[in-house]
């Protein structure tokens, strides 16, 4: 397990040694190690995913899967094929940030990208990079796209996993603050551009972990798709966050023609951009749960984190903006229904 400490990492050590797998994870920080992971038998063991030496060490005379968090590059999908003789199968988490619509435009370009229909993983995706530079908005799904290039044309028995907007405990920015904060801080009303009938597909971190478990037990060569089954909207997420802390939220429906300030939040995406999962739901042995069971999980996380966490978040730059409740006031008394 190559990244075990992040949300997704952790959820998945977590499943494959639930379901019997002797699960080794690496970190390049010992102290972010869960302990709870530690107590269900995972080891631990320092390394950097770009380091050579330390992944030939990890890998070691030969493991029946990799479950790689961290390949982002062309460069490091050619490192881990470098092993392949010791490496029975790989799964290799990719994003949904590789689609493209019918313009050319995906998640993080300036135009957010139009689909009409859930997408498939036959949708058409961004040109490759192969420059290795993916830490910009136009760079990170064309290296992405490079990577799965790599991985898929090795002839490794490889599953390439695109999520959507990832939820869990541990997440470095976690959504589901947005609404978590507010009935935190007492708000009982929302307004929600659209008629809260927009959405970003969510993917809860356990329902991508029992994904990679089953395609541990039936490895293969394939692309899926991973998000939660039900297809929430930005009003589905406000109340089944606001049930999981113990509260409600009242929504309040703004109409289409709202002013594009008011009503926003992280799953504001018109239309809407789902992504067709019937594929990977096909797969033995996978068993997704719904976005109000997977929720709950990140929401009681939330609720224990102590007071110089939750500054630290609200710090988060992804937040600026999202909390000002002024907007939100002047919404609610242009648009008090």
């Amino acid at each position: 397990m190559l990244g075990v400490n992040g949300t997704v990492g952790r959820a998945v050590a977590a499943e494959l040694a639930r379901a019997g797998w002797v699960v080794r994870g690496t970190g390049r920080s010992r102290d972010r190690f869960p302990g709870a992971l530690a107590s269900a038998g995972v080891s631990f063991g320092l390394s950097d995913r770009r380091d050579h030496r330390a992944l030939a060490q990890v890998i070691g005379e030969g493991t029946d899967v990799v479950v790689d968090c961290l390949c982002y590059t062309a460069a490091q999908a050619e490192q881990l094929l470098e092993h392949r003789e010791r490496i029975g199968s790989a799964i290799v988490v990719s994003s949904k940030a590789v689609y493209v619509d019918d313009v050319g435009n995906h998640s993080n370009s300036e135009q957010p990208p139009r689909f009409e229909v859930p997408v498939r993983e036959d949708q058409p995706v961004m040109e490759p990079d192969f420059s290795g530079e993916y830490n910009s908005r136009a760079g990170y799904g064309a290296n992405k796209v490079a990577a799965e290039r790599v991985l898929l044309d090795a002839g490794l028995p490889v599953t390439i996993l695109r999520p959507s907007r990832i939820h869990g405990p541990g997440s470095s920015r976690p959504r589901e603050w947005f609404f978590v904060r507010r009935v935190l801080d007492g708000r009982t009303r929302i307004a929600l551009a659209h008629g809260g009938r927009t959405a970003n597909h969510p993917t809860g971190a356990t329902n991508l972990a029992a994904l990679a478990a089953a395609c541990a037990a039936n490895p293969g060569r394939r692309v899926l798709n991973v998000a939660d089954p039900d297809r929430p909207t930005a009003a589905d997420i406000a109340l089944a966050v606001a049930d999981a802390c113990g509260s409600r939220l009242d929504i309040v429906e703004l109409p289409h023609g709202a002013p594009p300030e008011m009503g926003s939040n992280p799953w504001a995406n018109w239309p809407p951009f789902f992504l067709d999962t019937s594929a990977s739901r096909a797969l033995r042995d996978y068993h997704p749960v719904p976005y109000p069971s997977a929720v709950g999980e990140q929401v009681r996380w939330l609720l224990s984190l102590d007071a110089a966490s939750r500054k630290s978040l609200n710090a988060d730059p992804y937040f600026t903006g999202l909390f000002d409740y002024d907007l939100d006031d002047q919404a609610l008394a242009v648009y008090p229904c």
